[in-house]
């Protein structure tokens, strides 16, 4: 074997054992996310100078000093342990098709909010993520879903005062 050869192996090797640095990747932008968003934000009054904007740069803040941490720890050699769960076989690889089903039931919903409302997406949300992790009572599940999602609805929306689209029940509980 050449040195090309194995160059391309030990970087691999090196990410596989540093693999906690894209954890510290993605906290990082999501620090400074938040920072800028809330930098390009005006917020506060006269009577309340710090306004909303105190509590999302210090959360923005703690996410790069996070980030930051993790980066330095994994740099030095720390790594997370695996779970060593009684009922969890760390051997089998994680179903991506049932993954990609559950990405696609909250892609769905999103979509589906602005559209139809709270209780119908909810309704999918619930019978969908139920569908995909293998129940074999759709009908009941429909039912459960629907109330669940009503349910939620109504306490969100009307006790709580969450504005929460109703859809085409706007109206039908008082909402």
């Amino acid at each position: 074997m050449t040195i090309t050869e194995e160059r391309p192996v030990e970087r691999a090797g090196w990410w596989r054992a540093h693999s906690e640095l894209g954890v510290s990747i993605v906290l990082g932008a999501v620090g400074v996310l938040v920072v800028v968003d809330t930098a390009l934000e005006s917020g506060g009054s006269v009577s309340d100078p710090l306004g909303p904007r105190a509590i999302a740069f210090v959360l923005g803040g703690a996410l790069l000093l996070l980030s930051a941490l993790l980066a330095v720890d994994v740099l030095r050699g720390g790594h997370g342990e695996a779970e060593a769960g009684e009922d969890v076989d760390l051997g089998t690889p994680a179903d991506l098709r049932t993954v990609g089903k559950l990405a696609g039931v909250l892609v769905a919903t999103a979509a589906l909010i602005p559209i139809l409302g709270w209780p119908i997406a909810g309704t999918v949300l619930f019978w969908g993520a139920a569908a995909t992790l293998g129940s074999r009572t759709p009908a009941r599940d429909v039912l459960i879903a629907a109330g669940v999602s009503l349910v939620t609805w109504i306490v969100f929306d009307g006790l709580l005062g969450v504005d929460l689209p109703g859809g085409p029940l706007m109206g039908v509980f008082g909402a």
